[in-house]
């Protein structure tokens, strides 16, 4: 069984820990160095504890920890229309291909109604097809894929019910 839970503020290590998992995950991608404690940087942690408008999910499988998903409200570059983005998604190599990423990519974007935007970094070809899928096989609409100045990749831009 697939949950996704909020994260609470006494679990905040807990997401902590795997955003170590997934940022070593993703220097595949972005080959980010690590700082002088041997620990990958994310600023913005702390916020999703503090900030009304962010929203930090635990991905669970058979109640054991499977993965997170970080959502905000972000502006879109170009028209400034405020808009929710999932900025980081994240499910353990050991529960991909499972469909546990799909169940909660789509789960989580039911929670906020609205217009979305999902920023797939340019050299990351396997999220672009796998957000892709997600959207219209998942979700059920369409998309625009749009690029903006302060963003090295594709944004995916759509709007749920």
């Amino acid at each position: 069984m697939i949950s996704i839970d909020k994260v609470q503020l006494d679990e905040k290590q807990v997401l902590r820990n795997l955003m170590q998992l997934y940022k070593y995950d993703f220097t595949e991608y972005d080959p980010e160095d690590l700082d002088l404690m041997g620990l990958y940087d994310y600023p913005y942690l702390d916020y999703y504890f503090v900030e009304s408008d962010r929203y930090a999910y635990f991905i669970r499988f058979n109640g054991v920890l499977a993965g997170f998903a970080l959502v905000r409200y972000a502006e879109l570059e170009l028209t400034k229309e405020t808009v929710l983005e999932l900025v980081e998604f994240f499910v353990l190599k050991k529960y991909r291909r499972e469909g546990i990423g799909s169940y909660a990519a789509r789960d989580i974007i039911s929670k906020h109604s609205g217009k979305w935007k999902i920023g797939v970094i340019s050299s990351n070809d396997p999220a672009l097809s796998f957000w892709r899928k997600i959207i219209h096989t998942k979700v059920g609409v369409s998309h625009e894929e749009i690029k903006e100045n302060s963003w090295d990749g594709t944004i995916l831009v759509f709007e749920t019910k």
